[in-house]
């Protein structure tokens, strides 16, 4: 049996491409949660970046775009685990290395097992899920970066970032590949958009596949800088 907590579509229905700007979340819960979150962190470096990130993602008409296009809702998941995940890592307190592979391994699963089609069209269709969804995404992305940050720079820093990034890829390319639409929930609205589902599935699996792994690669690249800071500094002393 379908699971039936609140049903219907958080941000409501997709809008029509005249209507986009209109199409703005006000929902007050998720507000003040923002403004809760903004003021927690807002001495911190990252902290008040990664809530503009949230607030573009959940409040923006991206959030309303992403109930119709499979690719708008790559955009918005992206956003979470990718780009407000690791600013929100970062505002954290440091801790000692405890190693990257169970977050990675939790986190990876989470991702995939999201974007099969059952769960997919389920979250779409019950705001209960839909948010379950959205906070074990972006908590896992956000203890899997911060394992990350944590190892300063080190190896395991640049090899768990190259992980991530080599997921992250393989699942785009999953999407961009398959022969036919897997998700019930974007089977009429990008047709409004001049897109079959087909062409809106593979479009959002390219933004899986290429973008989404920048902010992968410019973790390996930050890491792999810091190892070798750290490295001449121990030379020179």
């Amino acid at each position: 049996m379908p699971i039936d907590i609140l049903p219907g579509s958080y941000c409501g229905v997709a809008p029509l491409p005249e209507l986009v700007l209109r199409s703005w979340n006000l929902d007050p819960l998720l507000l003040a949660g923002l403004l809760l979150l903004l003021v927690a962190l807002r001495n911190t470096r990252t902290g008040p970046t990664a809530v503009a990130v949230l607030v573009l993602a959940f409040v923006s008409p991206l959030c309303a775009i992403s109930v119709g296009l499979f690719s708008a809702r790559v955009v918005h998941h992206v956003l979470l685990v990718a780009v407000a995940a690791p600013l929100l890592a970062a505002a954290l307190p440091a801790r000692r290395p405890s190693g990257a592979a169970l977050p990675f391994l939790v986190s990876t699963a989470l991702l995939w097992a999201w974007h099969l089609p059952a769960a997919y069209d389920l979250a779409l269709s019950d705001m209960a899920v839909y948010w379950i969804m959205q906070l074990t995404l972006l908590g896992s992305a956000i203890w899997f970066w911060h394992a990350v940050l944590s190892a300063h720079g080190g190896v395991d820093a640049v090899l768990w970032s190259l992980a991530g990034l080599m997921q992250m890829g393989s699942l785009g390319a999953l999407l961009t590949f398959a022969p036919a639409p897997l998700y019930a929930a974007h089977a009429l609205a990008p047709l409004d958009w001049g897109l079959t589902p087909l062409a809106d599935q593979q479009l959002g699996g390219l933004i899986m596949w290429v973008p989404a792994m920048l902010p992968y690669a410019a973790m390996i690249a930050l890491s792999a800088r810091r190892g070798w800071r750290a490295g001449a500094g121990r030379g020179v002393a």
